[in-house]
């Protein structure tokens, strides 16, 4: 069973900054497409960003393009979203997801990936 577990959420100020961390629990995790969504009060799931298996491609929602990194570190099995200038629109749940992959490329809709976490809240006060 793989098994997802975010980490790194809190409260933050409009421009500020915070770095989730996505620890997964499997024995090859470089062969797992890697994302990042959220859900905000009263909306629905959205992609925000996602990294192939290697960490060589990446790929982000255009609303945090420019702010967010995504990163990977293999050796670790932990997946990252650096998060810079936050806005009190990106408040919302963070959620991590995994999918087992062939191919060296991203996966943007929630539906392809099989592993979710639990979440972590991310709140950006005005």
């Amino acid at each position: 069973q793989v098994q997802l577990v975010e980490s790194g959420g809190g409260l933050v100020q409009t421009g500020g900054s915070l770095r989730l961390s996505c620890a997964v629990s499997v024995r090859t995790f470089s062969s797992y497409a890697m994302g990042w969504f959220r859900q905000g009060p009263g909306k629905e799931r959205e992609f925000v960003a996602a990294i192939s298996r290697s960490g060589g491609t990446t790929y982000y929602a255009d609303s945090v393009k420019g702010r967010f990194t995504i990163s990977r570190d293999n050796n670790k099995s932990t997946v990252y979203l650096q998060m810079n200038s936050l806005k009190p629109e990106d408040t919302a749940v963070y959620y991590c997801a995994a999918r087992l992959i062939l191919h060296t490329g991203v996966v943007v809709t929630p539906n392809e990936y099989t592993y979710w976490g639990q979440g972590t809240q991310v709140t950006v006060s005005s």
